[in-house]
């Protein structure tokens, strides 16, 4: 209890400006906030360009929390809504990188380092996260929101709901449509790779 009295404290000051008790507030959160972003966007650079643009959004809108959620469940709402757009801007876009460095004398060189796995590296990332993370870009974006947020983030269904503005019911039907439509991409992916 005295710690949703605190916290209720700090949202008042933050309101008020007090950058220091916005910060007491975002120092909490903030590790989950980059690890949910980090699912999402698979991309460490990214990820915290959306954190920062997220940790904006909260300030700027702190007036309009209302506290029919915990604050930190309102950020992570913030955070997920800010991957998608990101996800949604950036669709078509892609990186390219160069393959020339100049050194202190101004003269180009290409360095390339050897980034080939060992066959049983490229054994180990199937069974690993990495062909999860990998199937779950093939499932439709609801049902990846959930999985994120249920089974890698670890959030409640409580939490979940209110991060995505739905019934707790809605959530657990979600999940499970979620949960076998991974297991299908995971088992058509393993398929694809013994053929």
């Amino acid at each position: 209890m005295a710690d949703v009295y605190n916290e209720a404290i700090l949202i008042e000051k933050a309101k008020s400006g007090d950058e220091a008790s916005f910060e007491l507030l975002i120092q909490n959160c903030k590790t989950k906030a980059y690890n949910t972003a980090l699912r999402y966007l698979r991309d460490e650079e990214d990820a915290m360009d959306v954190l920062q643009e997220s940790l904006i959004k909260v300030f700027r809108h702190l007036n309009k929390f209302k506290g029919d959620c915990k604050f930190d469940t309102w950020v992570y709402r913030i955070v997920v809504n800010t991957c998608n757009d990101f996800l949604r801007k950036n669709k078509n876009q892609r990186t390219n990188v160069s393959l020339y460095l100049t050194d202190e004398d101004g003269e180009t060189m290409i360095e390339i380092p050897d980034t080939a796995p060992t066959p049983s590296e490229v054994f180990d990332a199937k069974l690993t996260t990495s062909c999860v993370l990998n199937c779950l870009n093939e499932i439709p974006k609801e049902q990846k929101d959930i999985i994120i947020l249920r089974d890698i983030q670890g959030f409640s269904y409580e939490e979940i709901g209110q991060i995505l503005n739905c019934s707790m019911g809605t959530v657990k039907s979600r999940i499970n449509r979620a949960r076998q439509k991974l297991k299908q991409s995971i088992l058509e992916q393993y398929d694809r790779s013994c053929v």
